[in-house]
Parts: C-alpha cells; structure tokens; sequence
C-alpha cells in the first residue's frame, strides 16, 4: 500500500501503543530489582546503579542508528531486533553474578534492545501513518501507554518478585518482551521505508538540524529530563525504604507516576495540538521542580509520597510527545527516527548521570539530598532554555512573510 496514510490510524495506535507498553513497562520495574539483587550478590549501590546507568547511555548512544536503521529499512525489522535483545538481555541480568556481568546484560543489551523498540521507532513508523495536525495527539496517546505499561507492570513486578523472586521474575519478563515481535509486524508490516527515494541525505539532515538553534535547544532541555525521571524511577523506592517507610510504599509510588502520567502524557498531546509547545515543555519542567521542593520539605508520610507520585506523574512522559512532535514539525519525518533519536540521546546522557550520581552520591554521603538539589535546579534551567524555541518548518522560516 503506497499511501500509508489512508489506513485506519486506530489499529495502529492499538500495535504502537502495544510496543511501548511492554518495552516501557518492563523497563519502569528495574528499581524494584537494585535492593534484592545488590543483597543478595552483596553489591554496594553504586554497582546496580552503574549497570543502569551504561543501559540508559547505550540506549542513547546508540538510539539516532535505531532510528536511521528504522528510517532505512522499515521499522519492523528495527522492532523484530529489539524484541530479541530484550530477552537476551533480561535472562542475562538474572544469570549476571558479578559487576561486568551486570553491566554487559542489564546495561549493554538492554540498553541496546530499547533503542529499537521505544519511542523513537515507533513514532518514525507513526510520524507517517498520522496526519500532521493529529500526530502530537497521537504520539500522546502511545507515551500514555508506556505509562500505562509502568502502572501495570510495577504491581506485577512487585508481585513476581515476592512470589517467584527477582531471578524468576527476569524470566518471565524475558519470555513477555518476545510479544514485541508479532506487534512489530503489526505496526509497521506494509510500511515502506522514508528514506530510500533520492534526495536529503542523512548527514544532510544531521548537518542541517545542528545548524539550527532549536534542535540545541530541544537537545539541551531533554537532557534535564532524562537525569530527573530516572534518578527517581530507580532509587525513590530504595530512598523511602531509607526513610524507613515499606516497600509496598515505593511500589505504590512508581504505579501512581505511571497511572497519573497516562493522563498527563495524553493531555500534553491533546494540548499540543492548541497551543505552542514550547511553552507546555517549559511549564511541565518549572511544575516539576517545585513538586520536588515540596517533596522534600513537608513531612515525609505515606500520603505525602503519594501526592508527590501522582503529581509527578502528571508531568513524567509528557515531555516525550510535545519534543518529538516539535522535530516532526520543523524537520519533517523522512529522518524523524534518527534526529529524535539524536534528541533522545542527550535525554539519555541526563539519565545515566541521574542514575549513576544517585548511588554514587549516595554511597559517598549517604543521603540523595544533593541530587535533589540539583534535579530541582536543572528544572528551572530546561524551561528557560525551551522558551526560545522556534517551532515553524524549515520551509515556512524560508518563505517571506
């Protein structure tokens, strides 16, 4: 079928939605895992969260290829490799007895399977199948369902856990990440790929996005987001069991960031089809700053980290469908998988220091207070640096007004 767009877009956002479900959720339960596996191996912090860390770097480094591979050679392809690293991956982490082992598996593998089969794959094969004017609705949609996938998957991992112990639960996770395939196949199965008519070359399009100030932009403020999400999906529950709250604490918190950031990431996309995107980035990273703030200063009790949780969760994803949208919208999408992949990469470089400082810090101090701090402070920095952004097409820049 030539004209992709004709197909009805419902089946597929059910597939893509399917796709970032599993891969997302899954991915949402590794902080559930850093207390039993560092007890049980007798590892200090810092080696669960350098494991994490390289993952969340490596899913970065190497997503602008995931993309490029997806733009070039259809997404399904990209979605079939993904799919099977995440299973070699995930029965790696539950074989890995040491720190390299660690790191090669749950740092090295995954991080590679979910470059191939998260948001930027996806959306460069829902960039095409959607119309403009409903393309931030629908990328808000499928960023929902990875929240959807995190408050399903967090109690499920928590339950597994406890019933079968982390080592079985990796197993069973390893053997659901093989769903990715057949959706893959659904998603993108008559798509062709963008990029192989004649025209703008990839590095053409590198070149051309570097040249202009707002993909840095959007680059520099993704960061911010990358370092604050995965600073707190993996230590919240470890810092509240420090805190001497339970564990049933931590697990509720991380399902209620993923409940409540189905309707923040979705309404983010609804709202990016009506009002400037840039100024939504910058008011989800100010709102999230001061969430934080009050976090840390009102009394610390079940409740309190239940409202942190459920306002957090307004403000998780939902800078995933207003940044992606953005680029499709001043760059076009033949090479949307690749420059949101660029973007995400900087995402990814906040994330492992997010991460990797959490227990370093921690480790050398013990308390997260200084990286806190510092979440709060690079909040307020990102939505400074969003508000100049330039979100008209190249084209409509050229064309006098």
């Amino acid at each position: 079928m030539n004209d992709s767009r004709s197909r009805n877009i419902f089946p597929v956002l059910m597939f893509a939605a399917g796709i970032v479900c599993v891969s997302m959720g899954i991915r949402h339960t590794f902080g559930l895992f850093l207390a039993p596996m560092s007890s049980e191996h007798h590892w200090g912090r810092e080696v669960f969260s350098f494991a994490i860390a390289v993952q969340n770097l490596a899913w970065g480094a190497s997503q602008p290829f995931a993309g490029l591979l997806a733009d070039r050679w259809g997404a399904k392809r990209v979605l079939w490799i993904g799919g099977a690293l995440y299973a070699l991956g995930l029965a790696g982490m539950a074989l890995a007895t040491s720190a390299t082992g660690l790191t090669a598996s749950a740092g090295l593998v995954l991080g590679l399977a979910q470059s191939a089969t998260t948001y930027s794959v996806v959306f460069s094969a829902l960039g095409r199948l959607v119309p403009e004017a409903r393309r931030s609705w629908a990328m808000g949609l499928v960023a929902a369902a990875g929240s959807f996938g995190q408050f399903l998957m967090v109690p499920v991992g928590s339950g597994l856990i406890s019933g079968l112990g982390w080592f079985g639960t990796l197993f069973v996770f390893s053997a659901a990440s093989f769903l990715i395939l057949p959706l893959g196949s659904a998603l993108a199965g008559n798509l062709l790929p963008a990029a192989g008519a004649s025209g703008q070359t990839a590095a053409q399009a590198v070149r051309q996005a570097f040249a202009d100030r707002s993909f840095i932009l959007l680059t520099a403020g993704f960061f911010v987001c990358g370092f604050q999400v995965v600073f707190i999906g993996v230590h919240l529950p470890t810092y509240l069991l420090d805190k001497g709250l339970s564990g049933n604490v931590g697990m509720t918190a991380l399902a209620l960031i993923g409940l409540f950031n189905i309707a923040g990431t979705y309404g983010v996309g609804v709202l990016g089809t009506r009002y400037p995107k840039r100024f939504l980035l910058a008011g989800i990273y100010v709102l999230r700053s001061a969430v934080i703030a009050a976090f840390l200063l009102l009394p610390l009790t079940p409740l309190s980290v239940y409202g942190f949780a459920a306002c957090m969760g307004l403000l998780w994803l939902s800078t995933v469908p207003a940044t992606n949208a953005i680029v499709a919208q001043i760059y076009g999408v033949r090479y949307l998988g690749m420059l949101s992949g660029l973007v995400f990469f900087s995402h990814q470089i906040g994330s492992f220091l997010g991460v990797w400082l959490g227990g370093r810090l921690f480790d050398l101090s013990g308390s997260y207070d200084t990286v806190w701090a510092i979440c709060i402070v690079l909040g307020l920095i990102a939505a400074l640096i969003n508000l100049p952004v330039d979100e008209r097409s190249l084209e409509s820049r050229r064309v006098p007004a």
